[in-house]
């Protein structure tokens, strides 16, 4: 209604012409999302391991992390036993409350992540986390409960 047929051209416009604004903000919205693509940071793909009960940590100084072949990660970088331990020493004298953020493949082997944690550990790290990927909660199953998994069955006795 910006243009009236007839009558007299005198008058003022009052009425809010919406188009423009919208077409910019289309604009502004393709900028973002095309933007959006290339700021994302490639990753290491790891399968989390679940759990019903997990809470979020704050940023941790040390983001340490084990895949599934048994490769040892810090900060996505890969690194070995002895300069992760010259690392988190350097650290260590830097900042006393130093805390590790532990991730593990689901597929590696609980003898692995033991020794990283003892690692860190002997390393006078007292704080670290272990990095779970949530469980999503199914609507009521008794609040949440992960069932353990289920125990081999004896092999029959006799003969």
């Amino acid at each position: 209604m910006a243009a009236k047929l007839g009558g007299n051209d005198d008058d003022p416009i009052v009425d809010i012409n919406i188009t423009p604004l919208v077409d910019i903000i289309l604009v502004v919205l393709i900028i973002f999302m095309v933007t959006a693509t290339y700021i994302m940071e490639p990753s290491i793909k790891v399968n989390l391991p679940e759990a019903a009960t997990g809470e979020a940590t704050e940023a941790t100084s040390l983001g340490l992390m084990v895949t599934a072949d048994g490769t040892l990660y810090l900060d996505g970088v890969v690194i070995s036993e002895p300069a992760l331990r010259e690392f988190i020493r350097a650290e260590k004298a830097k900042t006393k409350d130093l805390t590790c953020l532990i991730a593990a493949d689901g597929g590696v082997d609980h003898a692995r992540v033991v020794w990283l944690i003892d690692l860190v550990k002997q390393e006078g790290v007292a704080k670290f986390a272990i990095n779970i990927d949530p469980k999503t909660v199914e609507a009521g199953r008794g609040g949440g409960a992960v069932a353990p998994p289920a125990e081999p069955t004896p092999a029959p006795a006799g003969g």
